[in-house]
Formats: C-alpha cells, sequence, structure tokens
C-alpha cells in the first residue's frame, strides 16, 4: 500500500451528530445483522442438508443467501463501528476491502436473480426438457461463472484502485464508495473510468437482456395457458420478481443520488437510500423466500422446533 498515497485513511461525513441516540441506532442495526446472518443461515442449512432440496431452483437461492451474508459482512461490522465513533475514521486498505466487498456483492446479486430468471423461464416454457437440460452440473457450473466474473471484474477494479494517488480523504457517504474514491484522485483516472463503464454496462446489459427474455417469454406462456397455470406460474416467479424489483430499483436510486448534487436531497434520505439495497434485500429474501416455498417453509420449522415440526 505504500505506492497508493501518503493517505492512511479515509472520513465518512454522511454520519450525523445525534448525541446518545446512536446507541439505539446501533442496537437497531445489530438486530438487524443478527436477523440476516440467522435467516440466511438457517435457508442455507436446510438446503445443504435435506437432500430433497438439491434442486436448481433451491441450489440458485442457497447461492443467494451466501451472497447476502457476504455482502451485510462487508457492512454491517464497518457500519456499526463508525456510528458509535465520533471520526467516523476507515483505514484506507480496509476502505478498499470494503469497497470490493460490496461492489462483487452487487455484482453476485444481480447475476444470480439472472440465472434464477432462466431457471423459472425453463421450468415453465420447457417442463419436460427441463431436467435434462438445467442438472445438478450446469447449475453448479453457472453459479461458479457468476461468482468467478464478478471476483475477477473487481480484482481488476481494485488493481486500478491501488494506482491512484488521493489528494483528499472526505466521503460524503456511510460506507466507502468506489464511485467518490476515483473522484478524490488527482492522478489520471481515464483507465478507472472508462474500464468501469464498460463493466457497469456488461454487468448490468446481460443479465437485463437474459431477465427480459426470460419473462417476456414467460408471459406470453401464461397468456395462451389455462387459468390454474396462470396462477401456478405467477405463484412460482412472484418472489423472484420481488427480488429483482426491490435490488434493481434500490441501486437505481443509490446510482442516481449519489451522482446528484448534495443540495438536491436532504441527508437523511441520502443515506437510507444509500443502505437500502445493502440492507432490505438480504433480510427480505430468504424470510419472502421461506415464506412462500412450502419445502423450504417446512424444513426451517422442522430445525427451529424439531419436537413439532406443524406449529
Amino acid at each position: 500500500m505504500q505506492n497508493l498515497t501518503k493517505i492512511s485513511f479515509i472520513i465518512l461525513t454522511a454520519y450525523t451528530d445525534v448525541g446518545h441516540v446512536k446507541y439505539l441506532y446501533f442496537t437497531i442495526l445489530l438486530a438487524l445483522y443478527v436477523c440476516i446472518i440467522f435467516a440466511n443461515v438457517l435457508v442455507i442449512r436446510v438446503i445443504c442438508m435435506d437432500r430433497s432440496l438439491h434442486e436448481p431452483m433451491y441450489l440458485f437461492l442457497c447461492s443467494l443467501c451466501v451472497n447476502e451474508l457476504y455482502g451485510s459482512t462487508g457492512l454491517f461490522p464497518c457500519l456499526l463501528v463508525n456510528l458509535i465513533s465520533d471520526t467516523h475514521e476507515i483505514p484506507l486498505p480496509y476502505c478498499l476491502i470494503q469497497i470490493y466487498c460490496l461492489y462483487t456483492y452487487g455484482t453476485v446479486e444481480f447475476c444470480n436473480l439472472a440465472i434464477m430468471s432462466y431457471d423459472r423461464y425453463m421450468s415453465i416454457c420447457y417442463p419436460l426438457q427441463y431436467n435434462t437440460i438445467v442438472t445438478p452440473k450446469r447449475v453448479c457450473l453457472l453459479i461458479l461463472l457468476a461468482w468467478l466474473f464478478s471476483f475477477c471484474q473487481f480484482t481488476v477494479t481494485f488493481s486500478l484502485n491501488l494506482r491512484l494517488q488521493l489528494c483528499g480523504n472526505i466521503m460524503e457517504k456511510v460506507w466507502c464508495d468506489n464511485y467518490l474514491l476515483v473522484r478524490l484522485s488527482c492522478s489520471d483516472t481515464t483507465v478507472n473510468n472508462t474500464y468501469g463503464l464498460c463493466m457497469t454496462v456488461l454487468v448490468v446489459a446481460v443479465p437485463l437482456v437474459l431477465i427480459l427474455h426470460s419473462y417476456i417469454s414467460i408471459i406470453k406462456i401464461t397468456f395462451r395457458s389455462s387459468n390454474d397455470t396462470k396462477k401456478k406460474s405467477l405463484s412460482t416467479c412472484a418472489p423472484h420478481i420481488v427480488s429483482l424489483l426491490n435490488y434493481s430499483i434500490a441501486c437505481s436510486f443509490e446510482i442516481i443520488q449519489s451522482r446528484l448534487a448534495k443540495t438536491s436531497m436532504p441527508a437523511t434520505l441520502r443515506i437510507i437510500i444509500s443502505v437500502y439495497f445493502l440492507m432490505i434485500p438480504p433480510l427480505v429474501n430468504p424470510i419472502m423466500y421461506g415464506l412462500k416455498m412450502t419445502k423450504i417453509r417446512d424444513a426451517c420449522r422442522k430445525v427451529v422446533n424439531p419436537r413439532n415440526s406443524f406449529f
């Protein structure tokens, strides 16, 4: 890190001085983090332990939950420490690591959701060929590719960030942001900006095309089907659609507000938008899928209350 800059820490100025109320916020966020860990670990455990759940849909869900844990761990420890701190400083190496974690989390999340839409497309549009096309081997390969692509992509971003010469260390954020880090640089950022733009287009365009193609095909099939088939298709796709919209809209708002003038939006609203896609999907997704999918719900009941699986 010596060739990076003489700056050794980043100051996150989006934290506001709320006095002793910060301990209440700390307690709420800690409880939220514990709930995220519990909900995702529970879903991962039941999928791994129950052989009847070793099906493509549940394996993709397991990958999604692992990513929720990964992203939450990249955010919450630093957030909790800075919340009760008076300086709101984060060491530069940790700032770079947090950027790497949160951005890979975001990419893996979107890729996972895109793959899950393809899985729904295959199960609804090609039910007879589904088991021969979507095999466990291909499922594992798709999951592996989603993770490898994200980590390889941001390894390059991480390497480019190491070359930056920073002329400032103040970010108006509650977590380290790659866009703001590049803006702090007084060296040439052409390569960073070009690579970042190309990768953003790639990360958004390819999954989006797959998602749109999948759901347009699903809609065409369901419109030509019976009412019972329509209800079944809607019930199968509903959790995924909610997850997709929740995450996509939250990310879009975060990208837009981070590039707006500071005075165009209240500080509190800006903070809420910036952490929404990092806090709410990791909590909502396992709960929603657990409530909607009967097998997951029943398996969770057996784990939580083994004496009475029908409470």
